[in-house]
């Protein structure tokens, strides 16, 4: 449910976001991600904004976006301004690599990832992640055509203090090499188009899911290129399937599409979500309406007993 308000305009108040891939239907962990950064924006009297990161368009799924939406607002968000979506944003995604051609900063690519893969000393960086070794850095080779465009990266250490995590710091020579920014034939890269879509909407404050605090050295290497402000960050821990394994979005899914009834079962859901968050709602608030428990999540949110952990998501 939208709000009227302008916020690039309000450059005095926090604004955080929520920024879902429509690719399936809400879930428990992008639930307890919308959740988080919903306190941590509204408990500070700060803006939340809505976009839709919908760039990978072979993966979208029809209609998921609106049942995305629609679920949220059965549940009792409400969202300032108008909802974004990243496919309607490819021309502010061009300027941007138009910024870093005449730096110098990106160059063309082309390697296949079976190509590295093949090199028998191509190097791997975190988990196992293959590093581009940088075989197009020079120029490209003759016979190759542009398959992507990369960004340079330095061999230094990029940090950040995470607002949960605590401190993190990773050399992207090490772990990833030079990054794709774009493919020749396709989309623009999340990463870059995320660092473009927060700074154009003024988002002072970034709350997600810790699958993606690794993401965010290459976004800070982006913004600094760019000349962007970084935001403040904040990495929630996963929600995870019993016994430990990643959660999938097709396990655990809170839509009302897969016919989840969230006038009855909506409060149970935030309940079991805030509570997550390590936060302590009283126990008469079992039972209450998710509006309630938002209501009282705003008004006792404490950031410091967020637990790092990942964990299960107990519904009962």
């Amino acid at each position: 449910m939208p709000m009227n308000i302008s916020p690039q305009k309000d450059n005095n108040r926090i604004i955080g976001r929520f920024a879902p891939s429509p690719t399936g239907p809400l879930h428990l962990g992008s639930l307890v991600a919308a959740l988080g950064s919903y306190l941590f924006a509204r408990s500070a009297g700060g803006l939340w904004l809505m976009r839709m990161d919908d760039l990978d368009t072979p993966r979208v799924v029809n209609g998921m976006a609106d049942d995305i939406l629609r679920t949220l607002e059965a549940l009792g968000f409400a969202w300032d301004g108008e909802v974004v979506r990243q496919s309607a944003r490819t021309e502010s995604y061009d300027a941007a690599l138009a910024r870093l051609e005449r730096k110098g900063m990106v160059y063309p690519c082309g390697c296949s990832r079976a190509e590295i893969a093949r090199i028998g000393s191509a190097p791997h960086g975190r988990e196992d992640e293959l590093r581009y070794p940088g075989l197009c850095r020079a120029g490209l080779p003759a016979g190759k055509s542009t398959r992507a465009i990369r960004v340079r990266v330095a061999d230094a250490p990029v940090g950040f203090m995470d607002g949960i995590m605590g401190e993190v710091s990773e050399n992207l020579a090490e772990s990833c090499g030079d990054f794709v920014v774009k493919r020749a034939d396709g989309p623009f890269a999340y990463q870059l188009a995320v660092v473009v879509d927060d700074s154009d909407a003024g988002v002072t404050q970034v709350v997600r899911g810790a699958d993606l605090l690794h993401s965010t050295p290459r976004q800070i290497h982006l913004q600094r290129l760019l000349g962007y402000a970084s935001p403040a960050w904040f990495h929630l821990p996963l929600v995870t399937a019993p016994g430990g394994a990643k959660l999938s979005k097709r396990d655990n899914a809170v839509s009302l599409a897969g016919g989840r009834n969230l006038e009855r079962e909506g409060g149970a859901l935030l309940f079991a979500a805030i509570r997550f968050l390590g936060q302590e709602p009283p126990a008469s608030l079992e039972g209450a309406s998710s509006r309630e428990i938002l209501a009282w999540g705003v008004a006792n949110f404490d950031p410091s007993s967020i637990p790092r952990r990942p964990a299960s998501l107990d519904l009962h």
